[in-house]
C-alpha cells in the first residue's frame, strides 16, 4: 500500500526543501501547465503517450497497459538516477500525473518499496487545479493593492521587482502571464503561459505574501491571451493608485532593455500588426531602422504615436505621483510613502 497526500496538507506544512513535486506526465502536458516549481520526470514522451491513448481507445485497455509497461521499463534506470538525486535534497517526494492514476501510482509504489519517502498526490494535477480555482478568490479578500500606473517604458516592472527585493509583497501579472500585455508583449519571452498556469502563479504569489499590502501593476483585464480573474480585477480597481513618470531617455532605455536582445525578427513580426494603427509608411520605416539596428528612434516614435495616446483618455485619480529618475531612488521613495500611509 502506497502513501497519498492532499495538496492542502503540503501547503499547510510547507518548509523549504521539504517537499518536491514530481510531474510524471509527458513533456507537452508539463509545458502547458503544472504545479509551480514541479520537476518533470516523464514516464512517457509525447509520442508514446499518444500511442498508448490511441490503443486504449481503439483496441483494448490490456494492450495499452502492456505497451505502457514495455515503454516505461526501458526508462526506469534513468528515472531511478534522477529520483535518487532528488531524494538527497528533499525530505518528501510527491509524484503526480493527470488524475493521480496509474503513472504516479506505479512510481510511488516502486520507490516507496526501496525506502524512499514517496507520496502520490491525491487526485493528481486535476485535483490541484480544482483547489486553486476554489481558493484563489479567498486570497484576494483582505488585500489592499497599491496599483502602479504610468506610460509605457516608465519602469513599472523594474520598480515592482526592486520592491520585492526590498521585502515588499508584489504580484507580477506580466511575469505570471509571461507576456507584457501589448502587441509587442511576447517579444523575447517565448510562449505565453496558459490561463491555468497564469492562475497557479497568481495563487503562489498571493499565498506567499507576508502582509495584506501588495503592489501590483495596473493592467487591462486581458494580458495577451490570459485574463485577470474578475474578483482580482475588481480588487485592483479599489486599490490605491500611484503613477510613475519618467523622461523620454529613461523610457527608451527601459524599452530597449526589455525588448532588444537578438529579437529583430520578432519585433518586425509584431510591428506588422500595427499597420492599421500607424500606417504602412511608418511601419516600413521602422522595419528598415530595425534591420540597421537603429532601435532608439523606433522606440521613441512608438511611445509618442501609439502607446502614449492610449493613456491620455483615462480620467484615473492618483494618490501620489513618483518620478523615476533611478530605480533605487524611486523605490525607496515609494516604500517611505507607504510606511507613512
Amino acid at each position: 500500500m502506497f502513501k497519498t497526500i492532499k495538496y492542502e496538507e503540503i501547503e499547510k506544512n510547507w518548509i523549504d526543501e521539504s517537499y518536491a513535486f514530481i510531474d510524471v506526465r509527458s513533456p507537452s502536458e508539463y509545458e502547458s501547465e503544472t504545479i509551480p516549481g514541479a520537476i518533470n520526470i516523464p514516464i512517457f514522451n509525447n509520442e508514446e503517450r499518444s500511442l498508448i491513448g490511441i490503443v486504449y481507445k481503439q483496441e483494448s485497455i490490456e494492450k495499452a497497459k502492456k505497451i505502457g509497461i514495455e515503454l516505461a521499463s526501458k526508462k526506469l534506470p534513468s528515472i531511478y538516477e534522477k529520483i535518487i538525486e532528488l531524494n538527497k535534497k528533499y525530505d518528501n517526494l510527491v509524484f503526480f500525473c493527470a488524475r493521480g492514476g496509474m503513472r504516479s501510482r506505479a512510481l510511488v509504489s516502486l520507490f516507496e518499496s526501496i525506502g524512499i519517502n514517496a507520496f502520490k498526490l491525491e487526485g493528481g494535477y486535476k485535483y490541484y487545479r480544482k483547489y486553486i480555482y476554489t481558493h484563489l478568490p479567498n486570497l484576494v479578500t483582505d488585500i489592499q493593492f497599491i496599483v502602479l500606473y504610468g506610460n509605457t517604458g516608465n519602469g513599472k516592472t523594474h520598480i515592482l521587482q526592486n520592491l520585492k527585493r526590498k521585502g515588499m509583497d508584489i504580484v507580477d501579472l506580466e511575469g505570471c502571464a509571461n507576456h507584457r500585455g501589448s502587441i509587442l508583449g511576447s517579444v523575447g519571452l517565448g510562449q505565453q503561459n496558459t490561463q491555468k498556469m497564469f492562475e497557479s502563479l497568481l495563487y503562489q504569489s498571493l499565498f506567499n505574501r507576508k502582509t495584506n499590502l501588495v503592489f501590483i501593476e495596473g493592467e487591462s483585464r486581458r494580458i495577451g491571451k490570459d485574463i485577470i480573474p474578475k474578483y482580482l480585477f475588481e480588487a485592483m480597481k479599489k486599490g490605491i493608485n500611484i503613477k510613475i513618470e519618467a523622461n523620454m531617455d529613461i523610457r527608451i532605455a527601459n524599452i530597449l532593455d526589455s525588448y532588444v536582445h537578438d529579437t529583430d525578427d520578432e519585433l518586425i513580426e509584431s510591428l506588422e500588426h500595427l499597420r492599421k494603427h500607424l500606417g504602412d509608411k511608418n511601419i516600413d520605416r521602422y522595419i528598415k531602422l530595425i534591420e540597421k539596428h537603429q532601435y532608439k528612434p523606433v522606440a521613441e516614435e512608438l511611445m509618442v504615436k501609439y502607446y502614449d495616446p492610449m493613456y491620455e483618455h483615462n480620467d484615473r485619480e492618483y494618490s501620489k505621483v513618483f518620478y523615476n529618475d533611478g530605480i533605487e531612488n524611486v523605490t525607496n521613495e515609494i516604500i517611505q510613502w507607504v510606511e507613512n500611509l
